[in-house]
């Protein structure tokens, strides 16, 4: 497979890279605040270029200048790791504002930490009023670092696709996208990871890598609840076979993030669990299960993905606090007693690579299609002997049923009169399908019909 190469943004805080991020990916997908230090990790995704697709990362600002000063270190040490592992790096200022020395210690890091013959671009942020733009470039020539210059105003799109065309011209210059086209395996699965703040979401991920990748492209691990704000992409590799990992910020109550930049991080992640194929819902074994947990859990069946429900840091159980907390799980969730659980630990990683193998058969059940006269024969020898009562008596006859869709399941039930069909009736339907065929990890979906549709 073709090497897919790295454009990483780098500045220091505030000067618009999440904004340029998000306008060169076509979404909002890095969080943009006025607050300098917003974005912590690393956030990348994938650009499917008119000549090659490449992959862009928006990093935290470096140079110090954030409000979390507790975390510069740390973020600062992630945009080092971004910048030596980048085949071009888009080196971000601010237009409206006079070089500062933060802006030359960045300049300086790039000069002796990035590889020697990766290019830099240095693109002139917030640069509004392009008639004023020969006025202001003389004073960013003063760096000595650029390969290329462009003025931009990621808010208007002014200049973005000036900078799409040379990402690509320079990344096709060092021979990227020239590799024979192999055949494209099967999708990799999109794993959602979720759960409340500091449950080990991001541990786990890091777990979950090698010890090569994790040097590389580790997550950002502290006992501070709300260390990850944005949803960063991972892809880990099992035996050959690729899953994407999307770790995800914390999902609080709605009334704890009024007046906070933290509702822009319960956006990303409910946007990761529509994307996901799997929601992997992380709970904290040394802590009760509560409303939140059993909220995203039915929010991530609203969405249609399969569920895993995975036990961190269970080394604190034995086992017979393993039974006591899965009776307890099975009594939370009554909602969903198809989600397999899985006790593990990020700190012993007991049991966790068993967490590939159940992504792979929640995967295969939720795109699960079973053929319509299989179906029907299953619905004349174990349902229709149950034909349900509606009200007042009154039979309810379901005539005839069909799988419309895959991923989730999703069944159309026909029947005389949809309206008096009792939702317990279809609940029991559905245990007698899951008993019949391996539906694991996966919702079903009913839709009801009268005859004549």
């Amino acid at each position: 497979m073709a090497k897919l190469p790295t454009v990483a943004i780098i500045g220091r805080p505030n000067t618009g890279k999440s904004t340029i991020f998000n306008r060169l990916v076509g979404s909002r997908r890095a969080i943009v605040s006025e607050v300098p230090g917003t974005t912590r990790d690393p956030v990348a995704q994938r650009v499917e270029g008119d000549q090659l697709p490449y992959l862009l990362m928006d990093t935290g600002g470096m140079g110090g200048g954030t409000e979390d000063v507790d975390f510069e270190d740390d973020v600062e040490m992630q945009s080092l790791i971004a910048l030596e592992h980048a085949d071009l790096i888009l080196f971000v200022v601010n237009g409206k504002e006079d070089l500062t020395s933060s802006d030359h210690a960045v300049a300086d890091v790039l000069r002796k930490k990035r590889r020697r013959h990766v290019p830099v671009f240095m693109l002139i942020a917030k640069c509004d009023d392009f008639q004023k733009i020969e006025e202001v470039l003389p004073k960013f020539y003063e760096l000595h670092i650029a390969d290329e210059t462009f003025p931009v105003s990621a808010i208007h799109s002014l200049g973005i696709e000036e900078i799409q065309d040379a990402i690509e011209r320079e990344l096709k210059k060092m021979h990227f996208g020239e590799e024979k086209k192999e055949e494209e395996s099967a999708a990799m699965p999109k794993v959602a990871m979720v759960g409340r703040p500091n449950v080990g979401k991001s541990s786990l991920v890091n777990a979950l890598m090698s010890d090569s990748q994790r040097a590389t492209q580790g997550r950002m691990v502290s006992d501070v609840p709300g260390t990850t704000r944005d949803t960063t992409d991972t892809v880990i590799t099992s035996h050959g076979k690729e899953f994407l990992f999307l770790d995800t910020a914390g999902l609080k109550r709605r009334r704890q993030l009024a007046g906070t930049i933290e509702i822009y991080a319960m956006l990303r992640t409910l946007h990761a669990m529509e994307e996901a194929d799997v929601t992997v819902l992380v709970l904290d074994a040394s802590e009760e299960i509560g409303k939140q947990d059993k909220r995203i859990a039915s929010l991530a069946i609203e969405q249609g993905t399969g569920l895993i429900l995975l036990v961190n840091k269970s080394d604190l159980l034995g086992e017979d606090g393993k039974l006591k907390f899965k009776e307890e799980l099975r009594s939370a969730f009554p909602f969903c007693p198809w989600a397999p659980v899985l006790f593990t630990s990020a700190e012993t990683r007991n049991d966790l690579p068993k967490l590939f193998s159940l992504i792979e058969t929640v995967v295969a059940n939720r795109e699960r299609r079973i053929e319509t006269n299989v179906l029907n024969r299953w619905f004349q020898e174990t349902v229709s002997k149950y034909q349900p009562k509606g009200i007042g008596g009154m039979t309810v006859k379901a005539k005839y049923v069909t799988q419309a869709e895959s991923s989730p399941p999703t069944f159309i039930l026909f029947l005389n009169d949809p309206k008096k069909l009792h939702f317990s009736t279809l609940r029991f339907m559905e245990n007698k399908l899951r008993e019949s065929y391996s539906l694991e990890g996966t919702p079903v979906r009913w839709v009801k019909k009268g005859g004549e549709e």
